[in-house]
């Protein structure tokens, strides 16, 4: 087997944001990369089956449908359920293929070999120290040997014994893109970003959308206020909200879908979209042969540089945890290359990464919450810009939310920015810059921003936050 097997410098399992960049990183600095991956075309699922397929599947929804703008103008564009579904997947389709496109010429480009099949690791590394990855493809086996290998494997939908997936009106995040037809009535299982993400887009088609959440909060990581306005926009726009409600069973009741609350009370929707998170997908991997430790919870153990508890293996992304963003996988898995192979270009990953949920409207943060801040003991103020007064979202028709400033009382430096509005994902990058950079909020008082632009409700909230210094502190 030795004598057939092929030898790379670094051999990636997974093609996803983690694997890819992780690749191609390696690849940038002269080293020889293979990068293994089950599906027939690179990108991960986010690229497939979530990520910018949802992304995707939001704009086309807003725009097919005037959603943003019905109220403001009195229009609306009217497409019946077949035509919409039609215009929403073939726009979704499109984009998936260019995306997927676009990772094969990267990978390309960079001389990352492109192996499709399962690949696990041996349990043995031969005599020179290389390890061993072996890939099942179509046609037989190969054998990879690397001195490095970074496991990347990404995740999937998290599927609960109780709940019956083997109904076809009961889908997944990934499987919901698979839908022959719109339903009238959907129930969402889950307030996380994904079960928002879903639950304003369907809204926005038309359907009648229920969102279930067992917390008394959507999107338990995000700053309460912002949660609670997001709470009360999507009710605005018509999906019925229930937070504090834990579902105890899902099942078919003679043609009806029945869906029983522990409260007692029964949803008979068309279709139920079940988005109780994602777990890693280890199996197959090879871990307990390789000597990888994983955790209690299921995640690959890593260091600060990316490398498992077996020198020379390295993961990245879903499978180490939390927070399992594309963006900060991406970076993850460059990091780990340089570590991999002491490349003095990029030794550690952004401790301030933002946080985006594509949401109608989005929500987007960066830095700590006011109660997280609060309960460190920090003595912080807050300074709020809404976009209710902001000309440019009047203009738009997109008044719903603000720019939430969390600063020290002190020396007003800027700790948190929370957003809920039009283009949030966008906006919290100037407020990164300032949390990063540890300024006060004095920045946006003294910036001169374009007028009339979203950005400009930075310069209000800072004004606020100011005036609410001169006030006294409550005892």
């Amino acid at each position: 087997m030795a004598s057939s097997a092929e030898r790379f410098d670094m051999v990636v399992i997974g093609s996803g944001p983690a694997g890819e960049k992780a690749a191609t990183q390696a690849a940038y600095f002269g080293k020889r990369v293979a990068i293994v991956e089950r599906r027939a075309t690179p990108g991960g699922i986010a690229v497939s089956d979530a990520g910018i397929p949802t992304k995707t599947l939001r704009e086309t929804a807003v725009y097919l449908t005037g959603f943003r703008h019905r109220e403001i103008y009195g229009i609306g564009l009217a497409l019946d359920a077949r035509l919409k579904l039609e215009r929403l997947l073939g726009r979704t389709g499109e984009v998936r293929t260019l995306m997927t496109g676009v990772v094969q010429a990267n990978l390309e480009r960079m001389g990352v070999e492109f192996v499709h099949g399962v690949g696990r690791l041996t349990s043995t590394s031969t005599s020179t120290g290389r390890h061993r990855v072996l890939v099942t493809t179509e046609t037989g086996e190969r054998t990879l040997l690397a001195d490095v290998v970074l496991l990347a494997p990404g995740s999937r939908p998290f599927h609960p014994p109780n709940i019956p997936f083997d109904d076809a009106a009961v889908t997944d995040s990934e499987g919901i893109l698979g839908l022959s037809r719109l339903p009238g009535n959907l129930v969402v299982v889950g307030g996380g970003a994904v079960g928002c993400e879903y639950a304003s887009i369907f809204r926005a088609l038309g359907v009648e959308v229920t969102l279930l959440e067992a917390a008394p909060h959507l999107l338990g990581f995000v700053d309460v206020e912002i949660s609670d306005l997001l709470a009360e926009t999507f009710r605005a726009q018509g999906t019925r909200v229930m937070l504090g409600c834990g579902v105890a069973t899902i099942e078919r009741a003679a043609r009806a879908l029945e869906v029983r609350l522990a409260s007692g009370e029964t949803l008979t929707p068309d279709h139920v979209l079940w988005a109780g998170g994602r777990v890693g997908n280890l199996e197959g991997l090879g871990l307990a042969d390789a000597g990888v430790a994983v955790d209690a919870k299921g995640r690959i153990q890593v260091d600060g540089d990316y490398q498992t508890s077996v020198p020379g293996i390295f993961a990245a992304g879903d499978v180490i945890g939390p927070p399992a963003l594309a963006s900060v996988s991406m970076e993850q898995g460059r990091v780990a290359a340089c570590h991999a192979f002491g490349i003095p270009f990029k030794d550690v990953v952004d401790p301030l990464a933002p946080f985006g949920v594509y949401s109608v409207p989005e929500v987007a943060m960066v830095g700590v919450t006011e109660a997280a801040a609060r309960a460190a003991g920090i003595d912080v103020e807050v300074g709020r810009g809404r976009f209710a007064r902001n000309t440019r979202a009047r203009i738009a028709g997109a008044t719903e939310g603000l720019i939430k400033l969390v600063f020290r009382r002190s020396d007003r430096v800027l700790l948190g920015v929370h957003i809920l509005g039009d283009i949030a994902s966008e906006l919290v990058h100037l407020g990164q810059l300032l949390v990063s950079a540890g300024r006060p909020i004095d920045y946006f008082i003294h910036a001169t921003f374009n007028v009339p632009t979203y950005s400009e409700a930075y310069k209000y909230a800072a004004y606020d936050g100011l005036q609410r210094l001169a006030q006294p502190v409550a005892p």
